[in-house]
């Protein structure tokens, strides 16, 4: 058969390592999944239900194994629902290619059927972003568009007119008046391993020598270097402090850390942030500055491989643009070492947190309490395995419960920090490793906006896990809207929860609906136990708070403002706040 545009691209996808595309076809891709359709021993394509997973699935893909993510959607209403998932990639900085359709060139710009402009559309989303409107121009653009992407750890994307698509490879449809000719390259990239600069390394270890109260901060960008973090941290006798995007850094019984930071950080963390004399970030551009050392508090620097994200949050006096792992040693040797006093001092207050934290998992509580309920999970999972969480209630439940031992993983939405990715995720990260044990811990509101994507997993025998947190209510916004003094409104469903666990079943799949305390672990193990998808919908008290790990006055003056205006359900909300501190001071 004659080579077509679309083969082509299947060919280039292949010659670059791609194995995986996640999408859904449509008239507009046509000439796209027919050179997918003959290359489909060497390139999976992912049948999914919805484009906005796809996206979600190949950027969470592109998390676990640092590899470039792809995606694939027609064109106009499918390429549309992609752009959810393509900014939680570009804004965690991971690499993903989304490949669309467009309408034919000889009706663009007649307002045409599903018309939709997208690579105008895609302008802040991808870096690389290209309609493709000559069969001359691959397999080139296709290589810049997969550099881009790897080397700027972010969006690329490409779309293809639906004539272009079918069009031969050998087609040379216009005269070439320019002197220029089209891209021929080989589908290969070489990373450049810049060693940090030793003036630079200087600054730093003349600033964290003279420093008696070090912290460091690590993110995502320093999930590769955990020995060298802990080898810092311990020549140092500095803290190390984790950002949610990098919680398996470093293990989280290891005596140098100290939790995360935030909202649904540790109370360690945040003290130690507001005593230290030296901040060192690693990997990581915290966004939420006011959990960060006060102005003029402490002297910062910073190891980031991208320069443009040093400085970002805090004065920088020592900057350091090199990869985590190169940076940090070349720092270690010049490191002095401190005496320990301070990081001794926050091991025991870490060591007095995590019981209070153990002390929430009780089995006796009814309604279930969700601490619980993730206690159990991290009780019984794999040590190697592989957790997606959504965003809301379900990361400070994961954030301080699921206890990263092993070579055990973490993915959510950090930035974007985007409802319903920990399904999708699941699914993209159970493809990258069929060995793992991969479980998703997720809302009903994350998983009822995706819940399709549980019958995709079933269809293509993929064996996650999925532990429904049920409180029947968007719970991170209903105490969003407490802690601004304003009764909740509008973000509880009505009762009865809903049953999940039917529509596993009728999927075909291992399905548990629990509603007392004393079914969780025995639904949970089997669920982890079965061979193939399993999901556990376990109701929840809904009125369970995700305290900060240190309450602020402004907090609790804002939090009695609200049950002063009206708040609903006050009186079991403050019947639970009382049973956790009991049961912390217990602890």
């Amino acid at each position: 058969m004659t080579e077509i545009v679309g083969e082509s691209l299947a060919k280039r996808l292949v010659a670059w390592g791609v194995d995986t595309v996640f999408g859904l076809p449509g008239d507009g891709i046509n000439g796209l999944m027919e050179g997918f359709r003959r290359h489909a021993q060497e390139l999976r394509f992912v049948l999914v239900h919805h484009e906005e997973a796809a996206a979600f699935m190949a950027t969470g893909y592109a998390k676990a194994t640092g590899k470039l993510g792809v995606c694939a959607a027609t064109s106009g209403p499918g390429a549309i629902h992609l752009l959810n998932g393509l900014y939680d990639a570009k804004l965690d900085h991971v690499p993903v290619l989304a490949i669309t359709g467009m309408q034919e060139t000889s009706v663009l710009g007649t307002r045409y059927q599903q018309e939709v402009h997208l690579d105008r559309l895609y302008e802040d989303v991808a870096d690389y972003n290209l309609m493709v409107t000559n069969p001359q121009q691959l397999p080139g653009v296709v290589d810049l568009a997969v550099r881009n992407a790897l080397v700027k750890k972010t969006v690329s994307h490409l779309t293809f007119p639906n004539d272009i698509q079918v069009a031969a490879m050998g087609e040379d449809p216009y005269r070439h008046p320019s002197p220029g000719l089209p891209l021929n390259g080989r589908p290969n990239l070489d990373r450049p391993h810049l060693p940090p600069g030793e003036d630079e390394l200087g600054a730093a270890a003349e600033l964290l020598n003279a420093a008696r109260r070090p912290v460091i901060l690590v993110g995502a960008g320093a999930l590769h270097a955990r020995d060298e973090v802990i080898a810092v941290a311990e020549k140092l006798g500095a803290p190390v402090v984790k950002t949610l995007s990098g919680k398996a850094v470093v293990p989280d019984e290891h005596p140098v850390t100290i939790g995360g930071l935030g909202l649904l950080g540790t109370r360690p963390s945040e003290e130690a942030m507001e005593e230290c004399d030296a901040l060192l970030m690693v990997g990581t551009s915290f966004p939420y500055s006011k959990y960060l050392p006060e102005p003029g508090q402490a002297r910062v620097a910073q190891i980031d491989s991208d320069p443009s994200l040093i400085g970002l949050r805090l004065p920088v006096e020592a900057p350091i643009a090199a990869d985590a792992k190169r940076g940090l040693r070349g720092l270690l040797p010049l490191l002095r070492g401190g005496d320990g006093s301070f990081l001794a001092k926050y091991r025991k207050e870490m060591d007095d947190w995590r019981a209070e934290m153990r002390s929430l998992r009780d089995e006796r509580r009814d309604p279930i309490a969700p601490q619980y309920l993730m206690g159990v999970v991290d009780d019984l999972a794999a040590d190697d395995a592989i957790l997606t969480c959504d965003s809301g209630t379900i990361a400070t439940w994961s954030a301080r419960q699921w206890t990263i031992r092993g070579d055990r993983r973490y993915y959510l939405s950090g930035n974007l920090a985007t409802m319903a990715p920990g399904l999708p995720y699941a699914i993209g990260i159970q493809h990258a490793f069929p060995g793992r044990q991969v479980i998703a811990f997720v809302g009903d509101g994350g998983f009822a906006m995706l819940m399709a994507e549980f019958l995709t997993a079933v269809r293509h025998e993929l064996p996650i896990k999925v532990i429904v947190n049920n409180n029947n209510s968007y719970g991170q916004i209903l105490w969003e809207q407490i802690i601004l003094g304003y009764p909740e409104y509008a973000v509880r469903h009505r009762q009865p929860e809903a049953d999940f666990a039917s529509w596993a079943r009728g999927c075909g799949a291992y399905g548990a609906k629990v509603t007392r305390p004393g079914d969780v672990a025995g639904a949970v193990r089997d669920a982890l136990a079965h061979s193939g998808p399993a999901l556990v919908d376990v109701d929840v008290n809904p009125n369970e708070p995700p305290m900060p790990g240190k309450v602020k006055y402004e907090q609790a003056k804002y939090f009695t403002e609200a049950f002063l205006r009206g708040q609903p359900h006050k009186v079991a909300t403050v019947a639970t706040v009382v049973r956790d501190k009991i049961s912390e001071l217990r602890a």
